[in-house]
């Protein structure tokens, strides 16, 4: 066996970067689903501490520069729970998550951009319902406290991994398959490509990709998630415990940014978000996503929340930008749910060609534990284990 990775680290887009104020998981955070999630018992087999983020902390809404009063904060809840119910009793048609459900009422919007844009990354619009449904996440969602990338470099310790070795054309004409690289020809009996499903299109496969594979890679599209990290300048945590989120009232048009502030006790925030307003972010100078950043802290904390951080510091994440990855992860188009399970077919009948990653898995999509699941099943198809 032999990893051929472009980067020049494991992990993808999970990865853990090292700052003043702790670890930053760039990409990917959480181990969601955590009971039943493949990650969680090799992660505490190496004993990493996992958090239960959804047992820790408060969810902290605004209503412009004020609390939400508890009554606010039912009919918020109602909406959200009104939401689910809509998913859950959609029959086979409408298609479009968005045409499923009734975002009216004064917190909609709000429940739309949650599970839409901050979530799933993309809009409501561009999003099957019956893949939405199919993958939705269970709790707990747990934090390892490390960081998700550090989990999976420690995993991928003593594995055969080639850094900064890209693959430029992969030629699976058979019998077995040719990966050409800087370095020169790698020959092997069989190969797994785990590319974004933006890269699967425009990779050089020779020959190239089924039809239905580069249309289920087509209809699997990336959404974008920006994450920003905030460092405190000094004590003052804004009367706000570690892990709790904050979140406001937003009407049409406006983007949902929201924070967690103080997980692991730590000096830091982070900011998130995603979908058209984290594309419209994507390519540009970090200082407009920290400007982004600033203007909601002041929105709902004044002068004393912009005096707690320190901007100048401030840490940008651009998946959209990376060319690596090209997004997030991926959604289905309205009307596209079968995708993940056509991509995830051996390309190859005798297995030397398969595909894997997020983006295949039929129930656990845009997760680190699906990819893996994904990876493992992809193992079989290419060992040719039923």
């Amino acid at each position: 066996m032999l990893v051929l990775e472009a980067r020049d680290r494991v992990g993808g887009r999970a990865w853990t970067i090292d700052t003043p104020t702790g670890p930053f998981d760039a990409g990917a955070s959480w181990l969601h689903s955590g009971r039943t999630n493949p990650l969680t018992p090799l992660a505490q087999a190496l004993g990493l501490d996992l958090a239960d983020h959804d047992a820790l902390g408060d969810e902290i809404t605004f209503v412009g520069p004020r609390r939400a009063t508890p009554a606010e904060a039912a009919a918020y809840a109602e909406a959200a729970a009104r939401f689910r119910a809509e998913v859950a009793a959609a029959g086979p048609m409408p298609q479009s998550l968005a045409e499923a459900t009734d975002t009216s009422g004064p917190w909609g919007h709000t429940v739309a951009a949650w599970e839409g844009e901050l979530i799933s990354a993309a809009p409501l619009a561009a999003m099957d319902l019956h893949d939405f449904a199919a993958n939705a996440l269970d709790p707990p969602n747990l934090l390892p406290e490390a960081g998700l990338g550090r989990l999976l470099a420690h995993l991928a310790g003593g594995l055969p991994i080639r850094l900064s070795c890209p693959v430029a054309t992969l030629d699976w004409s058979g019998p077995g398959v040719i990966a050409a690289t800087a370095a020169g020809p790698i020959t092997a009996r069989a190969a797994i490509v785990t590319l974004p499903t933006p890269l699967l299109l425009d990779f050089g496969f020779v020959p190239p990709l089924p039809a239905r594979h580069k249309a289920a890679a087509k209809a699997l599209p990336l959404g974008l998630l920006t994450k920003v990290l905030l460092p405190a300048t000094g004590a003052d945590r804004l009367d706000v415990a570690p892990f709790s989120v904050v979140d406001r009232q937003i009407a049409a048009g406006e983007a949902l940014v929201s924070f967690l502030l103080w997980p692991f006790g730590r000096a830091h925030a982070l900011g998130f978000v995603g979908g058209r307003a984290a594309w419209a972010l994507a390519g540009h100078q970090p200082a407009a996503a920290v400007a982004l950043m600033r203007a909601e802290i002041a929105a709902r904390f004044g002068p004393r929340g912009t005096a707690a951080f320190d901007w100048d510091h401030a840490v940008v994440t651009d998946w959209g930008a990376d060319p690596w990855a090209r997004g997030a992860y991926s959604h289905a188009r309205p009307g596209h749910a079968s995708a993940r399970l056509v991509l995830g077919q051996a390309v190859a009948r005798d297995g030397r060609l398969v595909l894997a990653g997020e983006a295949c898995h039929p129930t656990l999509a845009g997760t680190v534990g699906g990819a893996w699941e994904s990876g493992r099943r992809a193992a079989a198809l290419a060992l040719g284990v039923r």
